[in-house]
């Protein structure tokens, strides 16, 4: 046993040799290259004297560029990371939130800066504000405590902030962050914030049995299941409402957050759904719109998911990190960025498209 599994340990570094060899021979940039001028952008280009990232934005992009950059093994010792992490403490708030004061996302902004927390806490400085931060997010969601039951099609669900309509971005920004804080698939909050993620779903079932819920039924998610805020061309002929991609990898990467497993319906549906619209070129349903926050989604979904490879609608096999890796290399600027030129969401934000290109490769990392 332990020959064989020598063997495979020496199979594994030569084929990641092998791997690094043809993307010198082919003139394109290894992983760490990529990762590396990545990070140097961020350090030269991109952060503000005061530690952040775009601020005019509000303290997210600064929470989600850190987090990316904790994620490639950079720590809170690195200048960059020390002052971004000074910044984020400046927005927490009596309530126990992390956002800009009067924020219209305080959501969002918190959501986003828990995970950045939770990457930086190795020696348990940040446990008191992730405690309290957890609480405030709780207090956020549509429950019980603000007269929504669960008929109700918002309930458990999460918007920007308190008073907003919940959507599945948030709401998968909002699991994420309540599982960084130590709550298991079991908590309370985060099996409340399932009830919503599966009525995003194109997919009847007892789990979802809204008016769209049959109408497309192909197992893919779209933004809301009140059918608000969305584009006139996310609605079918019917009245349903289209599926899309970044949506479609936000509810998988949500229900495997919550406990579904790989057997269920629900993620049988959604994987599905996944292998017929295998797509680096795009977000598929939403063209080049959200490109990078669709390639972050994609990333973590998989990698959640557990599979290393997909088979798509033509029987084709992909190596979704090798490819993904690709995907990104070629588009990186000169400078070490990414910039989406589609700049719906703030994606002609190079902090931003960065950080979620630097987060979508830190599940790609090539195996030693």
């Amino acid at each position: 046993m332990r020959v064989l599994t020598a063997w495979f340990v020496v199979m594994a570094a030569s084929l990641s040799i092998v791997a690094s060899l043809k993307a010198a021979e082919s003139g394109a940039p290894s992983y760490e290259q990529t990762v590396d001028r990545a990070i140097q952008f961020l350090r030269q280009k991109g952060q503000a004297e005061d530690g952040s990232f775009s601020k005019q934005a509000g303290p997210g992009v600064t929470a989600l560029v850190t987090t990316a950059v904790l994620r490639h093994g950079r720590t809170t010792r690195d200048p960059l990371v020390a002052k971004a992490l000074e910044y984020l403490e400046s927005f927490v708030q009596p309530s126990g939130g992390i956002h800009a004061p009067n924020s219209r996302l305080p959501n969002y902004e918190t959501c986003l800066a828990v995970v950045c927390f939770k990457e930086a806490n190795a020696d348990g400085r940040y446990d008191q504000l992730l405690k309290d931060a957890d609480a405030f997010i709780k207090g956020i969601q549509k429950d019980n405590d603000e007269g929504k039951d669960e008929s109700d099609v918002n309930y458990g669900g999460a918007g920007y902030g308190k008073g907003g309509r919940p959507d599945l971005s948030n709401t998968h920004f909002l699991i994420e962050a309540l599982r960084a804080t130590g709550n298991d698939a079991d908590d309370e909050a985060v099996q409340k914030a399932l009830v919503f993620v599966s009525r995003c779903q194109n997919l009847e079932s007892e789990h979802n049995t809204t008016e769209f819920a049959a109408k497309v039924d192909d197992g893919g998610f779209y933004y809301s299941p009140s059918g608000e805020g969305l584009d006139p061309a996310g609605k079918t002929a019917d009245g349903g409402l289209r599926s899309y991609a970044s949506m479609t990898y936000a509810g998988l990467k949500s229900m495997l957050f919550a406990g579904v497993g790989p057997d269920d319906p629900r993620v049988k549906a959604a994987y599905d759904w996944v292998k017929t619209h295998y797509d680096l070129d795009s977000n598929p349903g939403l063209g080049q719109a959200g490109l990078y926050y669709y390639y972050h989604l994609f990333a973590k979904a998989l990698d959640a998911l557990g599979r290393d490879t997909i088979t798509d609608a033509d029987g084709q096999n992909h190596d979704w990190r090798q490819e993904l890796t690709a995907a990104l290399a070629e588009r990186q600027n000169s400078d070490g960025s990414w910039t989406n030129r589609e700049t719906r969401w703030l994606e002609g934000d190079s902090n931003l498209c960065t950080g979620f290109a630097l987060l979508a490769l830190s599940y790609c990392r090539p195996a030693k």
